[in-house]
């Protein structure tokens, strides 16, 4: 074994230790599972389920990239077509993207879906179908159509049942992505549980990033698209790897009722805490996505602060996290704030050039590293701002000094060499 592929086997049980949980709090009514039916080279999980005994309220955001994938256009027309009312199942397929494969790609999906609902005995289009992986290749679909009544077979709802679930969808990533959490709402319990995979091609504007998550909360489908896009905008949407827009970025959530309770609308008084609940939730998971980016060596979190609108300070805070000249000065351990001031100001965004401030601030709670005030250069200490990049951790403060008062967070990481090396061999 060669020093790279040693050094990428202990950067991955490192992460696995830190990220991965040896146990869980699920919602009622849901059984996951996954198995390898073929459409990876090697033996790994590559077909994933998700079946609610209920049919459940459901909703989705997709990726704008034009060249939208089958899955995403099979589910969105689902979707649509039942207003988020009757979803029964989730279907994934890891290995092949199914995208831009033409007519035979939408059979392929909707093939996927029939299959799953001729197994379970739903109604017709009762499941939502999603695929990650190489783009531009046809699923190898007797494989799957195959494996899907196998899958099914295999569904259970302990905590390594979701966490298998979680390692069917992977690709590049090095460790499953699942959070799971319980939260009270007027007294009552409910559950929540999510999946996600991603590592590269990760920027996605959804108004080869995919994700999940359910609950047992009733919420209306109208309460939960709402829900979802408020959360997806303020967590999937603040997240950047590498600034690549996939084909086939999905986030999908369901809630069937299991728990009990009353029903919760968008005029409902329980509305606003299970936003607060499903948007927190989505940033710890989309959070996760971002810890395992293709060669990171570095999780940083932007904060822009004192921005006219909150648009503003998403806006100045995406820029910096997609500037390369940005992130390979953090791979160097480079304070040059300077890349960070560049990016904001090409952000087309109101700041006030004479009162911004800069700071780093470190992870193990020292006192911050100030590196403009009002816009004016501080005599940074090379020393001290070298200790605080050796951190995995980081934050970086920006304030526009508008007097607006808004603020937003942004998630990314550094791009080292490891990023290219691995998309080099992507196909390989």
């Amino acid at each position: 074994m060669n020093n790279l592929k040693l050094a990428r086997f202990f950067a991955t049980v490192s992460k696995e230790s830190k990220y991965v949980p040896h146990s869980g709090s699920y919602p009622l009514g849901y059984k996951v599972g996954a198995i390898h039916c073929g459409v990876k080279k090697n033996s790994t999980l590559d077909l994933a389920v998700l079946v609610s005994e209920t049919p459940a309220s459901a909703a989705a955001v997709f990726t704008t990239n034009k060249f939208k994938a089958a899955p995403v256009q099979v589910s969105r027309q689902i979707l649509n077509d039942k207003n988020g009312k009757g979803i029964s199942s989730i279907v994934v397929n890891s290995g092949n993207a199914n995208a831009v494969t033409g007519k035979g790609g939408i059979e392929d999906a909707l093939k996927m879906v029939d299959t799953v609902d001729s197994t379970l005995k739903n109604s017709p289009s009762s499941t939502l179908v999603m695929s990650t992986g190489v783009i531009g290749q046809r699923l190898p679909i007797d494989n799957i159509l195959e494996g899907i009544p196998v899958a099914l077979k295999d569904v259970g709802s302990s905590h390594e049942d979701w966490l298998r679930c979680a390692k069917g969808i992977m690709t590049t990533d090095t460790f499953p992505k699942l959070v799971s959490k319980s939260f009270e709402i007027e007294g009552r319990e409910y559950s929540l549980a999510g999946l996600a995979k991603g590592a590269g091609m990760i920027c996605p504007n959804m108004a080869t990033l995919l994700g999940f998550f359910v609950t047992d909360a009733p919420v209306t489908p109208g309460a939960l698209s709402k829900v979802l896009t408020y959360a997806t905008d303020r967590s999937f949407n603040c997240i950047s790897v590498d600034g690549d827009m996939s084909t086939n970025d999905t986030i999908c959530a369901m809630a069937n009722g299991a728990a009990g309770g009353e029903e919760i609308s968008e005029s409902s008084s329980q509305f606003i805490k299970i936003q607060d609940e499903i948007t927190l939730f989505a940033q710890q998971l989309a959070q996760l996505v971002v810890r395992d980016g293709e060669g990171a060596t570095k999780f940083i979190t932007i904060n822009v602060q004192d921005a006219k609108s909150y648009a503003d300070a998403k806006k100045v805070a995406s820029s910096i996290a997609n500037s390369a000249l940005f992130k390979t000065a953090m791979y160097g351990k480079d304070a040059n704030w300077g890349r960070i001031l560049c990016a904001v100001g090409y952000a087309d965004a109101d700041v006030n050039v004479l009162r911004t401030n800069v700071s780093f601030i470190p992870a193990d709670g020292s006192a911050e590293l100030k590196l403009l005030v009002n816009g004016e250069p501080e005599k940074v200490d090379e020393e001290r701002a070298s200790e605080i990049l050796e951190l995995e951790d980081l934050e970086i403060r920006i304030s526009l000094g508008t007097g607006g008062g808004q603020e937003a967070n942004f998630w990314t990481c550094d791009l080292s060499h490891e990023y290219v090396t691995i998309n080099g061999d992507y196909r390989s």
